[in-house]
C-alpha cells in the first residue's frame, strides 16, 4: 500500500514516514530539491513544491490515501512562507489532484484550537479543514495540541528544544505568562502534551479505519500540565536549574511587536496569544485506536540532554 505524503521531512512528518514504513507501507514523499536526505531512504520520492501541481499529482496518483501534514509555526513573507499558502492553498491543492486521480482517503493535519476568527496560523488551519470537509473525500482531521519528542536531526524545530534553548538558556528567569496587570495567575495556563510517535501512530492507524471517516480528533496527552508545571519538567529533563519570574503578556507583546519580523527573536505576538489561551482536551482516544499513551515527562525529555 502506498500512501502519498507532504510534510514528510519535518518533525512530525519524519515520524509518519517512519510509521508507515514500520507498519509495511510504503511512503510516496513530495520533497523540496536539496532536502532528499532528510527522509528515509526506503521512500518513494517527487520532486516538488506544493505549488507544482505537476509534482503534487505525481506523489497522489496510484496512492490509496493522501496525509497532508505540511505546516510552518512562524511565517516569512518575503520568503513567500505564509501560513495561508501551506496551511490553505496548500490543502485545496492537494484535494482538486485527490478528486482527479480517484484517491478518496484523506488525512489532515490540523491544530487544536483552529478557528474562523483566531490568529493567522489558526484561521488557516481552520479554512484547510472546512475546505477538506466539504470536497467530498473520505476525510479524517487530526488536531494535535502541543506535540513533543525528539526532533531528530537538521534543525526540525520541537516546542520543548527550542523553549530549552531560547527560554532556559537565557542568562534571565523563564517566564511565567499572566495576563494583566497582577501576576496572580502567573504560568497557571494549561496544555495536553503529546508524543510525536503517538500522533504518527494516529495517522497510520486512521488510515485502514473506516470508523474514523468524516471525523475530527482533538489530540492530547492524558495529564494537562500547567505552564509552570512543564517549564519545570523540561528544566529537570535538561539538567538545568532555572528560576521563574512572572511575565506580563502586554509587556512581551510589546517587544515582539517591535523584534518579531527577525527570525533570531524566539515569539511572535500571535504565539503568545494562543499560548495563554491555553490547549487542552476533553476527550482522549488512546484505547479508540489501541494506542498506549507516552506521557509527558522527564524520563520521556531525555533527548534534552544533547
Amino acid at each position: 500500500m502506498k500512501i502519498a505524503v507532504f510534510g514528510g521531512t519535518g518533525f512530525v512528518g519524519s515520524y509518519i514516514i517512519n510509521e508507515l514504513n514500520e507498519n509495511g507501507m510504503i511512503p510516496r514523499a513530495m520533497v523540496r530539491k536539496g532536502s532528499e536526505q532528510k527522509i528515509d531512504s526506503t521512500s518513494e520520492i517527487v520532486n516538488g513544491g506544493i505549488d507544482n501541481l505537476h509534482a503534487v499529482n505525481k506523489t497522489i496518483e496510484s496512492t490509496e490515501a493522501v496525509i497532508y501534514n505540511i505546516g510552518i509555526i512562524r511565517e516569512s513573507p518575503t520568503k513567500g512562507i505564509t501560513f495561508d499558502k501551506l496551511h490553505f492553498q496548500g490543502v485545496q491543492i492537494c484535494i482538486k489532484a485527490a478528486l482527479e486521480v480517484g484517491v478518496k482517503r484523506f488525512i489532515l493535519m490540523s491544530a487544536n484550537g483552529a478557528k474562523q476568527h483566531g490568529t493567522g496560523y489558526q484561521s488557516s488551519k481552520w479554512k484547510a479543514e472546512e475546505e477538506l470537509k466539504a470536497s467530498g473525500l473520505d476525510w479524517t482531521i487530526f488536531k494535535p495540541s502541543l506535540i513533543f519528542g525528539d526532533p531528530g536531526g537538521y534543525g526540525k524545530p520541537e516546542f520543548c528544544t527550542k523553549l530549552r534553548d531560547d527560554m532556559l538558556s537565557l542568562p534571565i528567569p523563564a517566564p511565567l505568562f499572566y495576563n494583566g496587570i497582577l501576576p496572580i495567575q502567573a504560568g497557571s495556563f494549561r496544555l495536553s502534551p503529546i508524543h510525536v510517535s503517538n500522533v504518527a501512530q494516529f495517522f497510520v492507524k486512521a488510515i485502514n479505519m473506516p470508523e474514523s471517516i468524516r471525523k475530527t480528533f482533538e489530540l492530547g496527552g492524558m495529564k494537562s500540565p500547567t505552564w509552570k508545571e512543564i517549564i519545570h519538567q523540561i528544566a529537570l529533563a535538561s539538567g538545568k536549574l532555572t528560576w521563574k519570574m512572572p511575565a506580563p503578556v502586554f509587556g512581551i507583546k510589546i517587544v515582539a511587536a517591535l523584534f518579531e519580523e527577525f527570525e533570531w527573536f524566539p515569539v511572535t505576538r500571535d504565539q503568545i496569544s494562543m499560548l495563554i489561551a491555553g490547549n487542552t482536551v476533553d476527550k482522549y482516544y488512546f484505547n479508540d485506536f489501541s494506542i498506549k499513551a507516552i506521557p509527558f515527562e522527564a524520563d520521556n525529555l531525555s533527548y534534552l540532554k544533547n
